[in-house]
């Protein structure tokens, strides 16, 4: 059974830059992931909306802390606050001063932008492995 990470920026090279450093299955004793892109804050409701009904599962959230006109951050917390069983919260911070407002946010992790592969990978798989059910094998 895949994952569902939802990767949400309203830059499309930063969703890529997410993407590459995810790849198809970033460790071996996880499923492969499936992504859902989304370029707006309505998109993102409306597909955590979908998740909290039960008919769209979500594993992950990858909010860019930089994009506009809703910032990740904001929009983390807001989700946090509204969506019984949010997923986990990984934000891009567009800097490493930047953290306390992830932590604010209530972001599960946060990483630096520009993406660091390892980094992201990281911190996703962390993120994915903390529940184990996602395990395979």
């Amino acid at each position: 059974m895949a994952l569902h990470v939802l990767v949400y920026s309203d830059d499309r090279s930063t969703r890529e830059q997410v993407l590459l450093a995810l790849g198809h299955r970033p460790a071996t004793d996880l499923a492969e992931l499936q992504y859902l892109e989304c370029a707006t804050a309505p998109a993102v409701l409306k597909a955590l909306d979908a998740h909290a009904k039960g008919t769209r599962r979500l594993d992950l959230l990858v909010l860019d802390g930089e994009a506009t006109p809703v910032g990740g951050m904001g929009l983390g917390r807001q989700l946090k606050d509204e969506v019984y069983g949010c997923p986990p919260v990984l934000v891009l911070i567009g800097r490493p001063q930047d953290s306390w407002l992830a932590g604010w946010s209530r972001a599960d992790a946060a990483i630096a932008a520009p993406v660091d592969p390892a980094a992201l990978a990281e911190a996703a798989v962390a993120l994915l492995r903390s529940d184990r059910t996602h395990l395979v094998g």
